[in-house]
């Protein structure tokens, strides 16, 4: 056996995080690496050594293997964990580290190579007795060959990158018509993230649920698995909720699939953490879906319903020891749920957010990995997500009560985030009820679009703060927070909470707004929390003080949105106004111009392609007009904001969606 005594994590954010906790409680040297962007990241300050790996880019920095390779040895690390993303499917990575001597914590390179090749994973699941959907997954076939084949496979299809994860370079298409744009958009797609545009075509299952199942394999003939997993509940078809154990199944259907998924793992001769996915049809057939061959984004509720520890497990097969436990060993406790919270928009196409984190405090009641604190900032050069929650209970319903809760007792403010969209979902009816599917979010349209608080209730718990600030200065006008005639408890508050301007006045124990009638009101706090009492109404969240220390702005989060609030208010004159013309709703890289200037476009024509975070973002004219002018060209660097298109709409009214 190898031992290890010094880790180098080839990962940052969260996971980097996670995999230092348990290398720490080894009692393992850790080696965090770090882009220039990351110098100063919580996991770079975490681990016992740091070593600078170049610029911000992921090419120049976290994807170049040979200064991976040429840090670990620098720092006489014995081993790297590649954590997930990244370098860690890369098979030359996984023989690079083999040929500097160093333990790759993950399986070997030919599993790697095999199952990140989405074709011969099928191929290879068929011919090992491992269910999968109709599809064709020739090697090299060109466009016109796909196009006769998507007739033979039959609409709906899925078009999936070979060489793909993530979402990334995967198209569901509902029929023939839309093929074509399609293909092109996912090769382009899977070229720009995997450097690889092949594809196959996979029949498209649209209420299937998304199981999966982790499975661990040792170097001593030993494979077992840690249960289920259901992640059907997915944005562009990436996982957004995940749940242990899945919900609805029957105990044959979980020892079926677990049987299964071992099934899949011996038949490669796989070792280390892997997970085997699954699309279950509505009649409770399982189709075989991919293999990833690392520890997953979701691995906690795993360990939350086994009490196991994932990383340790990976570390000691690592080092060439047995599976900590056997089959029968491994228990169940419960159930568990996570939440990714992302930097994005869920209400404008989860379009991601950059900028710098304002407010940041986690709730106290669930387990929270994160790879951000206070302050720092949310880089556009990675993946957005900021956190994941997590939480146990006794069953699924104590689990998402609990997380719940905890999204109610999170503030954060500084980029757009999907607090709020997560907090909607878990609390719906069809998700508490676990009517769950992949198109979950397509089907329920109505939990796209933001349930905010009642802006009179913000208004009312924002003015409550301030009234009660305590004086300070020289000067008794600048403390007080409105007018208070002689002999008077009474405060009048101008105040806007987002675009909404209002009125407060609180008068003893009565608060009115806007003119409104007077009613009962009552405001404690404690630390950042507060619960509001206003006639019958009520409101509970967190009231968090700017960082910079300016009066005039608070924020109030509630059922984890946050509401920016202004105190006395700039003039409507003093706002910026918009423009017409196409805006870039993110920062990212132009990709393709779809038409040229002084072209005229029908309603939902596509005019430009955006790329951020290795995801496309197609902008469709909203109504008929003409192309005026473009303003950047393919390959150009744009900031969020930025005017990218000059457009002029037949009825003078431009909107870009």
């Amino acid at each position: 056996m190898a031992a290890i005594n010094t880790l180098l994590i080839a990962n940052r954010g969260e996971i980097a995080r996670r995999i230092i906790r348990t290398a720490r409680e080894l009692g393992l040297t850790t080696v965090a690496v770090y882009s220039d962007i990351d110098a100063d990241a919580p996991h770079v300050r975490e681990a016992d050594r740091a070593v600078r790996l170049g610029p911000a880019p992921a090419r120049d920095s976290y994807l170049d293997i040979d200064k991976v390779i040429r840090a670990a040895r620098d720092s006489g690390a014995d081993a790297i964990h590649p954590g997930y993303g990244f370098l860690s499917e890369n098979t030359t990575f996984a023989d690079a580290c083999a040929d500097a001597g160093l333990i790759f914590v993950g399986p070997g390179a030919e599993a790697i190579r095999l199952m990140g090749d989405k074709a011969a994973a099928r191929q290879h699941m068929a011919q090992s007795g491992v269910p999968v959907l109709p599809g064709f997954d020739r090697e090299g076939a060109d466009d016109a060959t796909l196009i006769a084949e998507a007739q033979k496979v039959g609409f709906p299809l899925l078009i999936k990158a070979v060489a793909g994860g993530g979402g990334k370079g995967m198209r569901a298409v509902d029929n023939a018509a839309g093929f074509e744009e399609a293909l092109a958009a996912a090769r382009r797609e899977a070229r720009n993230a995997f450097g690889d545009d092949r594809v196959l075509l996979e029949r498209y299952l649209p209420t299937a649920r998304h199981v999966e199942v982790q499975v661990f394999a040792d170097n001593h003939g030993n494979a077992v698995h840690l249960f289920e997993r259901d992640c059907s509940v997915q944005r562009r078809h990436q996982k957004i909720i995940e749940e242990a154990p899945a919900p609805g199944l029957t105990e044959a259907q979980r020892r079926d699939v677990g049987d299964a998924a071992v099934r899949a793992a011996r038949a490669i001769d796989y070792r280390g953490a892997g997970t085997v996915e699954f699309l279950f049809s509505p009649e409770g057939e399982f189709f075989f879906m991919e293999m990833n061959t690392r520890l997953q984004v979701e691995h906690p509720v795993t360990e939350l319903i086994t009490g196991e520890d994932l990383v340790a497990w990976q570390l000691a097969v690592a080092e060439g020891r047995p599976l900590p436990k056997s089959q029968e060993q491994i228990q169940r406790h419960g159930a568990a749920m996570e939440v990714r919270l992302y930097a994005e928009n869920p209400y404008q196409q989860f379009l991601p957010s950059a900028g710098r984190l304002e407010q940041l405090r986690w709730p106290e009641q669930v387990r929270v990995d994160s790879g951000f604190e206070a302050g720092d900032r949310v880089s556009d050069h990675y993946d957005p997500m900021i956190a994941k929650l997590i939480s146990h209970g006794g069953d699924r319903d104590q689990a998402r009560r609990r997380l719940v809760a905890a999204l109610d007792d999170l503030a954060i403010s500084g980029v757009h985030h999907n607090a709020a969209f997560l907090h909607r979902v878990l609390s719906s009816p069809v998700f508490a009820d676990a009517e769950l599917d992949t198109r979950l979010l397509e089907k329920h349209s109505d939990l796209m679009t933001p349930a905010p608080a009642d802006s009179d209730l913000v208004a009312v718990a924002a003015a409550g703060a301030v009234a009660q600030r305590p004086a300070t200065g020289n000067d008794p006008w600048g403390a007080l927070p409105g007018w208070r005639p002689l002999g008077q408890k009474r405060t009048l508050i101008p105040l806007r909470v987002g675009e909404q301007a209002h009125t407060v006045v609180l008068d003893n124990d009565q608060a009115r707004v806007d003119g409104g009638e007077p009613a009962p009101f009552h405001l404690r706090r404690r630390g950042t929390a507060f619960e509001l009492h206003w006639g019958e109404r009520r409101l509970a969240g967190h009231l968090i003080e700017p960082r910079d220390g300016d009066a005039r702005h608070t924020a109030v989060f509630v059922h984890g949105q946050d509401y920016p609030v202004e105190i006395h208010p700039a003039r409507e004159s003093d706002r910026a106004g918009g423009q017409d013309g196409f805006i870039a709703p993110m920062s990212g890289t132009i990709v393709a111009c779809h038409v040229a200037a002084g072209a005229t476009v029908a309603a939902g024509d596509a005019v430009i392609t955006l790329e951020a975070m290795k995801m496309e973002h197609t902008l469709r004219a909203g109504a008929a007009g003409t192309v005026e002018r473009f303003h950047v060209a393919d390959g150009d660097s744009v900031a969020e904001g930025t005017l990218l298109v000059d457009f002029n709409s037949l009825d003078s009214e431009t909107e870009a969606q």
